[in-house]
């Protein structure tokens, strides 16, 4: 398709008009919308009389109106109390807080302090299970003896030599 003067000039007043280039596309056949938008700045034509316009208007549906300002302020709500019936549950004993005297194992979840021994003790599953609870070290979650246990210290790391390589590499030949 080759741009004649004729079709240029249908571009032109089209565009002047307001048509999209798809709009524009159509009316002159044989192009493309990038076609049109290409020559259009090729031609350097610039400001449009008005926006393209869809071929049909849309359908908007009408807004309620608003209501009128009142005068007096809308009620605030009141609180209210709700009497909660207790779930039933085994019954929760009350333990006292631990001191670091005193030995392992006396510690649930729901006493467990933050500067307290995080040491598990027993099964979880069970009935009897506990924290250690003695007075941990300060940024570490244990105590001193559990400390011990759950931090080891690094090994030393053998140092490679020769006979060790040439044992290794007998494998492959």
């Amino acid at each position: 398709m080759s741009w004649t003067d004729e079709r240029v000039e249908t571009l032109k007043k089209l565009w002047q008009e307001g048509h999209s280039a798809s709009q524009i596309a159509k009316t002159l056949g044989g192009v493309t919308r990038n076609a049109v938008i290409g020559k259009v700045h090729r031609l350097g034509l610039s400001g449009r009389a008005a926006p393209s316009q869809p071929a049909r208007p849309l359908y908007k549906p009408a807004k309620p109106p608003r209501p009128a300002a009142q005068a007096t302020p809308a009620p605030q709500p009141v609180a209210r109390r709700v009497a909660v019936e207790p779930v039933a549950t085994r019954p929760v004993a009350q333990v006292p807080a631990i001191s670091s005297i005193e030995g392992p194992g006396t510690a649930t979840v729901l006493t467990l302090g933050a500067k307290m021994c995080k040491w598990p003790i027993g099964d979880p599953s069970s009935d009897e299970f506990t924290f250690c609870g003695r007075r941990a070290s300060d940024g570490i979650p244990y105590c001193v003896e559990h400390s011990r246990v759950a931090y080891q210290p690094q090994q030393k790391k053998k140092k490679d030599t020769g006979t060790d390589l040439s044992r290794s590499l007998r494998r492959y030949l």
